[in-house]
């Protein structure tokens, strides 16, 4: 445990973060893994697709994940619910 204060401070801070980053990145994979179960399942979930766009667009504007995997997700979520027939 640090001694300065200003480090107490960072490590609570760092944590709070910690948690909401979690939290931002556990929804998109949910999301993605919805719409994945929808297309498996052989509907096409329009709905469940923008909630899923829209969670990797959140994540990947916090800098939580690669703006080039989240436009690979979204055309391969995109693709997927597409091909439904």
């Amino acid at each position: 445990m640090p001694n300065i204060k200003s480090a107490k401070k960072r490590v609570i801070t760092s944590e709070k973060k910690r948690v909401n980053n979690n939290v931002k990145t556990a929804t998109a994979k949910n999301a993605i893994k919805n719409v994945e179960r929808a297309v498996k399942a052989g509907q096409k979930d329009d709905e469940k697709l923008k909630v899923a766009i829209k969670a990797i667009d959140k994540a990947q504007a916090k800098g939580l994940i690669h703006k080039n995997k989240a436009a690979r997700e979204k055309s391969r979520l995109t693709k997927m619910n597409n091909n439904v027939k």
